[in-house]
């Protein structure tokens, strides 16, 4: 049975310097059932955004087959291809591309327009979706960044399309923005929408089904696992960075042996750990993220005992277990950065350093009751 979204080893060569192609996509393979939430990531150049234009029908392969909804929208004329497009697919870019001189409403309106005909109860209930509806009357620069891009979602939305493609949809809110963002495409890929996102944000990648890993215009890497799993992922991470630092304060381990084993192998799988026997060790991308869930755990017992006054160690430890899950690294530097980058937490044990600690922030700044409400609402 055909899945909803399916590339055929798609190329897409432009023009470089002297005359040579350059290739930024090199043969791609990719499958996509519809109401999956699809992450792709990859470093800069890697072809994430070239992808993301071919799923939304602003350009077509130099060679292969694009097929959404068993359309192959790459054997579609530019208008065939323009009329598709308003149809099917949603957009929500990082830079909102809001119509300055028009209101939230008919910014939303104006989707409509190339679409059919406007509707403005249609339009106003998509803003009411997003919770903006008090806002319509508001132009792009009376709103929050975060505020135009909800609007920009529910210009997304208002068509009805079949998928929905978000390019950095966080990349310029800040964190208690991004998680309302972040929610609400929760909501809508909870209601059934097939979501397409670029993301250079770990967190963020991590709320999706599915995460495609693009290097030099391939696919590197195609990893399926819940949020639940990448919380048993970071776990062992933990665990492993305790042991090999010795530290003075252990913690107890959830996972029966045989849990463990099936763990560390899905782990070597992915390339978070590389197994030798017995012998259990670090890849490059699995200490970093290690690092990084260290530093959120301790950050948060500091934040406990310090700052809230939290003296029972098993609430300590059961909060500062959540929030190394779902921390954002700005998150993490603000608290930081609030408690004058401490060096170790509360047990004893280091606190590695972050770039705030590196780059020697001052330690004035934070709105803690604000950064408190944000920690609640994830």
């Amino acid at each position: 049975m055909p899945s909803f979204v399916e590339l055929e080893k798609v190329s897409k060569l432009y023009d470089g310097s002297g005359g040579r192609p350059v290739k930024a996509l090199d043969e791609v393979s990719l499958r996509v059932e519809a109401g999956e939430w699809i992450a792709i990531m990859g470093p800069s150049g890697s072809g994430k955004t070239t992808l993301l234009n071919l799923l939304g029908c602003l350009d077509q392969p130099s060679s292969g087959a694009v097929r959404i909804n068993q359309v192959e929208t790459s054997a579609l004329s530019r208008a065939e291809l323009a009329r598709f497009r308003t149809e099917t697919v949603g957009f929500v870019f990082q830079q909102f591309h809001l119509v300055p001189h028009l209101t939230a409403l008919e910014n939303v309106m104006l989707a409509q327009y190339f679409h059919s005909m406007t509707d403005e109860a249609e339009a106003r209930g998509a803003l009411e979706r997003v919770g903006l509806a008090e806002r319509a009357g508001h132009l792009p620069s009376q709103l929050s960044g975060g505020e135009q891009q909800r609007v920009s979602i529910a210009r997304a939305l208002v068509n009805d399309p079949k998928i929905i493609l978000a390019d950095e949809p966080t990349g310029n809110l800040d964190a208690p923005n991004e998680q309302i963002v972040l929610n609400l495409l929760t909501d809508l890929h909870a209601q059934g929408r097939t979501i397409l996102m670029v993301t250079h944000d770990d967190q963020v990648g991590r709320c999706a089904d599915v995460r495609v890993d693009l290097e030099h215009g391939r696919i590197v890497e195609t990893t399926v696992f819940s949020f639940e799993q990448n919380q048993d992922f970071d776990e062992v991470l933990e665990q492993l960075w305790i042991a090999r630092e010795a530290a003075q304060h252990i913690e107890s381990a959830h996972f029966t042996e045989a849990q463990h084993r099936k763990l560390l192998a899905q782990m070597a799988r992915i390339g978070l750990v590389v197994l030798d026997g017995q012998r259990v060790g670090f890849t490059p991308p699995g200490e970093e993220r290690a690092r990084s869930v260290i530093r959120r755990h301790r950050l948060a017992e500091r934040l406990f005992m310090d700052v809230l006054a939290i003296r029972d160690e098993t609430s300590v430890e059961s909060n500062a277990c959540t929030f190394e899950h779902i921390l954002s690294p700005e998150v993490t530097d603000r608290i930081c950065t609030f408690l004058g980058h401490p060096t170790e937490c509360p047990h004893g044990s280091p606190i590695p350093a972050g770039v705030c600690c590196r780059e020697g922030r001052a330690s004035a700044g934070l709105d803690l009751p604000g950064c408190l409400a944000h920690l609640e609402r994830r």
